[in-house]
């Protein structure tokens, strides 16, 4: 069934815009004046007001656009997708039902494009290709492979429930990544308020004293003297700096630099590796269940890492397959994977059953990376509490000591 996006007017006087299903534009209208909406332009998805076609196609698979369709919100319409191919469902009339049980007008205009595509005669997979912005590689490879062995319900659901341990990695992370980084910045800001506003303040008084002050007092006064005349200056540097490092991380060269030095910082080198690790295994294994071919699901599966030193070792790995060889001898000489992951692979290959040994290595590391990150958190906690009782140890003796020999003095 046709959609169409609709701009009108309500009773009250109030506009009113959105996406409608109908047989054709005279009972779209129809419909909308049933549901106290005059409308004014009623245009069918898909084509311009001029006639010409492609308009809402070419507006959601434009390059830069933001994805309308979040990696959560992937994940569930893959799986109600499959869900209703299961049931015997053709494609275009499953679309259908996605499109009209969505609230997102977005979601509606991009799977209301797909659907018209594909009653044009076009393959899912080809049609995906033209929104790389809300369909990453790996999505329309396994797609096309589902298409090819006539699975495509079956390996919707390995997406479905691959998407959302991906995303379940992600969130694990950045959660325990959160906490530790709140904790610094209020400790920052705290920190900025005594020594720019309190800590003046109170050394004030010392300042007409003839004697020797404390050389803890002398050097607090210092910094607070030094951090209250020049915050901004030195704000405007951490913005300069800020700025330089994300210009600098954009080029090739600055992102595997950093991408290097992150792998070898102490503990949370071990937690990016084991989170890259556990991504190639995942995927790869998804995909290699899903039918696609070794060298490509390899070349897929590397941008995944999100490690530019790991996915040029991925890929010598693939040059090397290309030429004959096995894959765990080339990625065991790269030196970037440990021991365990090379020597599962290649039980793997041996065995052959590859899929089964990458996911059990994603499995280890997905609770390997539960484990540390479980420590680093409660390892962080105590240490930052500590590392802020210093330095308000440090403020409250610098303050007392000038005050205590004052006191000596008067005796």
């Amino acid at each position: 069934m046709p959609v169409y996006q609709y701009k009108g007017v309500r009773a009250d006087g109030a506009t009113a815009s959105g996406i409608i299903d109908a047989e054709s534009a005279k009972v779209a209208r129809l419909k909308l004046r049933k549901d106290g909406i005059y409308p004014t332009d009623v245009i069918e998805q898909g084509q311009r007001r001029d006639g010409g076609a492609g308009a809402a196609v070419r507006a959601h698979s434009a390059p830069g656009r933001s994805a309308a369709l979040s990696v959560q919100e992937l994940a569930v319409v893959t799986r109600q997708l499959g869900t209703l191919l299961v049931a015997g469902l053709p494609l275009v009339e499953a679309l259908g039902i996605l499109i009209d049980q969505s609230d997102k007008k977005a979601v509606k205009g991009l799977l209301a494009d797909v659907r018209e595509e594909i009653r044009g005669g076009k393959a899912l997979s080809a049609v995906l290709e033209r929104y790389p912005q809300d369909f990453p590689s790996v999505y329309i490879h396994m797609v096309r492979a589902g298409e090819a062995s006539g699975a495509l319900d079956q390996i919707l659901f390995r997406l479905a429930d691959f998407l959302e341990k991906q995303l379940a990695l992600k969130h694990k992370v950045t959660n325990a990544a959160l906490y530790p980084a709140l904790m610094l910045m209020v400790g920052i800001v705290v920190l900025f308020f005594l020594m720019t506003f309190v800590v003046p303040t109170i050394t004030a008084v010392f300042a007409d004293l003839k004697q020797a002050l404390p050389w803890p007092t002398v050097v607090l006064m210092g910094i607070s003297r030094f951090l209250a005349d020049s915050w901004l200056l030195l704000l405007a540097g951490l913005g300069l700096a800020l700025g330089g490092a994300q210009r600098l991380l954009k080029t090739p060269a600055g992102r595997l630099a950093a991408d290097r030095l992150l792998l070898k910082l102490p503990l949370i080198g071990d937690v990016a590796r084991m989170v890259s690790i556990s991504r190639l295994a995942g995927t790869l294994a998804t995909m290699l269940a899903s039918g696609v071919q070794l060298l490509d699901a390899l070349d897929v599966a590397k941008r995944v890492m999100n490690n530019r030193v790991l996915e040029r070792a991925v890929e010598h790995a693939r040059q090397h397959i290309r030429e004959g060889q096995a894959i765990a001898e080339p990625l065991k000489r790269s030196g970037e994977f440990p021991s365990l992951v090379t020597h599962m692979i290649a039980v793997g290959e041996k065995s052959g059953e590859m899929e089964e040994m990458l996911r059990r290595i994603a499995q280890i590391y997905d609770g390997e990376v539960d484990r540390v990150i479980t420590r680093l958190t409660s390892l962080l906690e105590p240490v930052m509490i500590l590392v802020m009782g210093a330095v308000v140890f440090f403020i409250v003796v610098a303050i007392l000591l000038p005050i205590f020999e004052m006191g000596q003095m008067v005796r």
